[in-house]
């Protein structure tokens, strides 16, 4: 696959230190396999938990990548998408996202870049953050399981034809 050299290695997941505790599970060899299975249901866990609000978000994605057994490093390159560039604007769409399924006002008036303002915002907008962060999850995940599926198939299906082809002019050629 042309993307695995932007994935870690098992080393460099296993050398992380908030992962420590999980080493044991990082090198199994299952969990770097690239099929149709592995890949898609990697790229539903991956697109789930970067949208979860809580710092590690590698932790739970790589104790469900081990639970599932579906490619370790494509699920945890995924949720590097939430890295601290893009996780203020993803939170607020969710949280946008939150207060519309909820009915409820935009309650976020003057943002400023401080743990005391976050930690006072916590308690209004935890609620439509949290049903905002695991819908948005949730729907971008299954399109993407979805979406990979779709282009595996439609892949192989080419293929084949491709190959069908060759072999036919093959046979026609003197």
């Amino acid at each position: 696959m042309w993307f695995q050299k932007y994935l870690p290695t098992r080393e460099q997941l296993k050398n992380t230190r908030a992962l420590q505790f999980l080493s044991h599970i990082i090198v199994e060899p299952n969990l770097w396999h690239f099929n149709r299975h592995s890949v898609s249901f990697a790229t539903l866990i991956g697109m789930f938990c970067c949208f979860l609000p809580i710092p590690f978000q590698m932790i739970p994605c790589v104790l469900l990548v081990a639970w599932v057994r579906c490619n370790l490093p494509l699920a945890v390159g995924i949720v590097w998408i939430s890295n601290p560039i893009t996780m203020p604007p993803m939170m607020y769409f969710c949280y946008r996202v939150g207060t519309t399924i909820l009915g409820e006002p935009n309650r976020v008036k003057n943002v400023q870049v401080s743990l005391e303002w976050f930690a006072d915002q916590v308690a209004v907008v935890w609620q439509p953050l949290l049903l905002g962060c695991l819908l948005t999850g949730t729907v971008l995940g299954v399109f993407g399981f979805v979406a990979v599926r779709v282009y595996w198939r439609w892949k192989v299906a080419r293929n084949w034809s491709l190959r069908r082809l060759r072999k036919k002019l093959s046979a026609n050629s003197p």
